[in-house]
């Protein structure tokens, strides 16, 4: 007699795998998966962008804080997110460098469809 207990597990592995069934039907079409890398990459890539504009943007709005400020407490707050937003800059920045360096130490191209379609089997 099967245990309630192995009776649940045997109900969660089927019906996990009748769920990837679809994406097992799409990883046929190598289109598709490079298709949706590139889009991936193309998104991650402006995003990083935007990233680096808002935190400009915020260092230049506590920059125009502090100049306007006329108590030592307003300079104080601005002075400190001024910090900050350096902070964020530098870290956005070098993250981005050191994904660049990585990729050309690996010989990893930025053109992830050839990526895909050299991995990929034919």
């Amino acid at each position: 007699m099967i245990s309630k207990n192995h009776m649940k597990k045997v109900v969660k592995i089927v019906a996990g795998s009748l769920w990837a069934l679809p994406f097992m039907a799409f990883a046929q079409n190598t289109n598709y998966i490079s298709n949706l890398i590139s889009d991936a990459q193309g998104l991650l890539d402006q995003l990083v962008v935007l990233l680096i504009a808002l935190a400009v943007v915020w260092f230049i709005w506590n920059v125009i804080k502090y100049t306007m400020s006329e108590d030592e407490e307003g300079k104080g707050k601005a002075k400190s997110q001024m910090i900050w937003g350096v902070i964020a800059i530098a870290v956005i920045v070098s993250i981005w460098g050191l994904v660049a360096i990585l990729q050309g130490i690996f010989g990893v191209s930025t053109d992830s469809a050839d990526n895909v379609n050299r991995l990929l089997p034919r």
